[in-house]
């Protein structure tokens, strides 16, 4: 299939927002018009909770999962060892799942960050990068109970990786993972502010522990 093609399909594919079909399908609201007012999964598990966040978390991700393996389909995919060209194609199929999950052509071009979308596409490409840019996050967060914090100390941490511990041969590669931290930095900006100013929201992580715990006292 040509190059084209595929990247068209890449955009496609990450312009399903599955945040506003779930909120508009199971619960009768967009999602775009509550909370934060983005259609990613941290908004979803505000707005609507735990289950409809996991699944529109999990949908993101295959988004930018999927995308890459796109790559399969080319005629680079032939070749024993992964080419320069292959890796190049990977990285321009998953930049442009990511573009069109945060401006996706079915919802008005109005979507999400692209973080989950993001980390699927990492997943798609270097599985154990990705692993441990869930262990920054899970760690940041365990700390902080902040999200947006914990998905900005794991975009920064991404092109540390690939350049310092995983030294990855490819530019194109570096390149992007050094555009990507500027980038979820930049996207990320009224959530540095409000975390300056002390008033980002934090994910209750223990409250259920603490309720329970309460109770038992009580």
């Amino acid at each position: 299939m040509p190059d084209f093609l595929l990247v068209l399909l890449a955009y496609m594919i990450g312009s399903v927002s599955t945040a506003v079909l779930v909120s508009k399908r199971f619960y009768g609201i967009d999602i775009r018009e509550h909370g934060s007012g983005n259609a990613g999964a941290t908004n979803t598990f505000r707005v609507l909770g735990k289950n409809a966040g996991v699944i529109v978390m999990a949908a993101d991700i295959l988004k930018g999962f999927l995308a890459v393996k796109l790559s399969l389909l080319s005629q680079y995919s032939w070749h024993p060892t992964p080419s320069v060209q292959f890796v190049n194609l990977q990285v321009i199929l998953g930049i442009a799942s990511v573009l069109g999950h945060i401006f996706p052509i079915w919802s008005g071009f109005r979507g999400g960050k692209g973080i989950a979308t993001l980390f699927g596409m990492i997943l798609g490409i270097q599985p154990l990068v990705a692993v441990s840019l869930v262990g920054v996050f899970l760690l940041m967060l365990l700390a902080t109970r902040y999200v947006s914090l914990s998905s900005i100390s794991a975009s920064i941490a991404f092109p540390l990786l690939i350049l310092f511990i995983f030294r990855e041969p490819e530019l194109s590669y570096k390149i992007f993972a050094i555009g990507t931290a500027f980038l979820v930095v930049l996207t990320h900006h009224k959530n540095i502010g409000r975390l300056l100013n002390g008033n980002e929201s934090k994910v209750p992580i223990f409250k259920k522990r603490k309720m329970r715990r309460d109770k038992e006292e009580a």
